[in-house]
C-alpha cells in the first residue's frame, strides 16, 4: 500500500507518518512525503522513504493520498488524483470540492493525541468509494488510535468541533482552575498540579466508562457535599449552556466555505 502524505512535516501529517512507520503498517520505501519546505535527511529516525517533487510526482507514485495541510492551501494543489483513494484531514473543505481532484474522497478528523495514538479520528466516506478503501482508511487510521463511520459529512463538522478540538476545552478549564487557586494565595506550581489532579485525574477515571459520566455527576450530586455544591453552581453560572454554545460556534465555523 504506497501512501503518499501532503503536508508530512506538519502537526497531523507528522503524527501520522511517524505511527504508520513505528507500526509497520506501511513500509519506508512506500511512504511518500512532501513538504512546503523540501526533504529531510530523516523522517522520524528513517532515512528509506520518498520524498515527492511535488504534488504530481506523489500521486504518481501513491495508491492512497492524504491530505494534511491547512485547508486554505488546498486550492493552490491543483491535485490531480485520478483513480486515487483520497484521504482528508481538512476542516471545512468539503467533498464536492475534494472531488475536483478526480480522486475517490474520504474526510477524516484526528486531532492532537495522534502523537500519542489516542485520536479518535471518525470518518466519513464519499459515493464510489469501496469497501475495500474503508478497510484501507480504517488501517491508516489505527495507527494514530480509534475510528468509526460515520453517517453523512455534516457530522463530519461536528467531530471538527468536539473530539477535533482535542485538549482545547480541558485546557480551557485548567486555566480556570489554575487562575482561581492562584488568586487564593496558592503558589503557582501547586496550583497547576492540583488543576492536573481534577482534569488529568478524572479523564483517566473516566476513561472506557464515558458513558457513566451522568451516573457520576448525579452520585456527586446525592452526595450533597462540597463537590454537589459546585456543581450546582456551575450549572447556574451557565456551564453547560456555554458548552453548547462553543461547539454549536466550532461547528458553524466548520461548516463555512474556505
Amino acid at each position: 500500500m504506497k501512501t503518499g502524505i501532503i503536508g508530512a512535516t506538519g502537526w497531523l501529517g507528522s503524527a501520522l507518518g511517524s505511527r504508520l512507520l513505528s507500526g509497520g503498517i506501511v513500509r519506508p520505501r512506500d511512504l511518500v512525503l512532501l513538504n512546503r519546505s523540501g526533504p529531510r535527511p530523516d523522517y522520524h529516525g528513517r532515512t528509506d522513504v520518498v520524498w515527492a517533487l511535488d504534488p504530481a510526482d506523489l500521486v504518481a507514485r501513491s495508491d492512497v493520498i492524504v491530505v494534511s495541510v491547512r485547508p486554505a492551501d488546498w486550492g493552490a494543489l491543483d491535485l490531480r488524483a485520478d483513480g486515487r483513494l483520497v484521504l482528508s484531514f481538512m476542516a471545512g473543505v468539503k467533498a464536492d470540492r475534494l472531488a475536483v481532484s478526480g480522486g475517490r474522497v474520504v474526510r477524516a478528523m484526528p486531532n492532537a493525541t495522534a502523537e500519542i495514538g489516542a485520536s479518535y479520528s471518525p470518518f466519513w466516506a464519499s459515493d464510489g468509494v469501496t469497501a475495500s478503501d474503508r478497510d484501507t482508511v480504517r488501517r491508516l487510521l489505527s495507527a494514530i488510535g480509534t475510528t468509526d463511520e460515520l453517517a453523512t459529512e455534516d457530522q463530519i463538522d461536528l467531530m471538527t468541533a468536539l473530539p477535533g478540538s482535542g485538549a482545547a476545552y480541558p485546557a480551557l478549564m485548567a486555566v480556570a482552575m489554575a487562575d482561581f487557586m492562584r488568586a487564593q494565595g496558592v503558589s503557582e506550581d501547586i496550583a497547576w498540579r492540583a488543576a492536573e489532579a481534577a482534569i488529568v485525574g478524572g479523564a483517566r477515571l473516566m476513561e472506557g466508562r464515558i458513558t457513566d459520566a451522568p451516573a457520576l455527576v448525579a452520585a456527586y450530586r446525592d452526595y450533597e457535599g462540597t463537590t454537589a455544591a459546585g456543581l450546582n453552581a456551575a450549572e447556574a453560572g451557565g456551564f453547560s449552556r456555554a458548552m453548547t454554545a462553543a461547539l454549536t460556534a466550532a461547528t458553524q465555523a466548520a461548516r463555512r466555505s474556505v
